[in-house]
């Protein structure tokens, strides 16, 4: 029997690419789910349709993360629907465009911050309580921050306001599983390297740049959807365990630590 049998799970941008692999690993897990999306429509109902055929409980709910009361909104109404919330999968990010220190105005730094960094820490304020209250009646709870390669190396050139923001999850990762440990809410990150197929590299990587970075990787690959999705799994499957404030690095051993 999956130790996920029944989990209540919010998963935010879970409806395409890391985030829809995301989903629908911890429905496979038996995981009742509520995905978050902002523009994708048609595939966050496709996938709800797909999740729902399987015989799991999914809703999908829109919001834009850098409002703070849609932040709120999400995370009331995806209690509403599970009844609860014992799991919490922040995805939601972009690296929005690539600019160079000069570029990158302080409306440009201030809307990667707000997509990447406050969306997330808003999500975990507004969840917090929720997941607390899981924890003291099931004995743990679990959020997964999705941070960066570039949160760790400082990223491509371009990838300034990204990088930083990222580097940010990380921290906050950190500092949460502190703050939230002795509610039994654990907090872990994930650091993707190169995950080739993917909107963010279809829009943001030439295919030079994904040929550079993949001959330096040890592995000789590019990362999958997938790769991301299990490790996800697994860190979420730890609600009631002892890992926390860590950060699992997925990038095919470009990056070592």
């Amino acid at each position: 029997m999956s130790k996920l049998l029944h989990k209540r799970a919010l998963v935010t941008a879970g409806a395409q690419g890391i985030g829809a692999a995301i989903s629908r690993h911890l429905s496979e897990a038996a995981c009742d789910l509520v995905i978050h999306y902002h523009s994708s429509d048609d595939a966050a109902r496709a996938l709800k349709k797909e999740i729902l055929a399987a015989g799991q409980r999914c809703e999908i709910i829109r919001a834009d993360l850098t409002n703070p009361r849609e932040c709120e909104r999400l995370v009331a109404e995806a209690v509403g629907f599970l009844g609860g919330l014992d799991i919490l999968i922040n995805n939601a990010g972009s690296l929005v465009a690539r600019r160079s220190l000069a570029e990158a105005d302080d409306e440009f730094w201030n809307l990667v911050m707000a997509l990447n960094l406050d969306s997330t820490r808003r999500v975990i304020r507004a969840a917090a309580p929720h997941l607390a209250s899981a924890a003291a009646s099931a004995g743990g709870a679990s959020i997964v921050n999705l941070s960066s390669l570039a949160g760790r190396k400082g990223g491509h050139p371009g990838s300034l306001a990204y990088s930083t923001s990222k580097g940010a999850v990380l921290t906050l990762t950190r500092a949460l599983s502190t703050e939230l440990g002795p509610q039994g809410v654990r907090v872990n990150a994930i650091a993707p390297g190169l995950i080739l197929g993917t909107s963010f590299h279809n829009t943001h990587t030439t295919a030079e740049s994904a040929r550079q970075t993949v001959a330096g990787i040890a592995l000789g690959r590019s990362g999958t959807v997938n790769d991301i999705a299990r490790a996800v799994v697994f860190l979420a499957s730890e609600f009631d365990g002892f890992i926390t404030g860590a950060t699992l690095d997925i990038n095919g051993g470009v990056y070592t630590c």
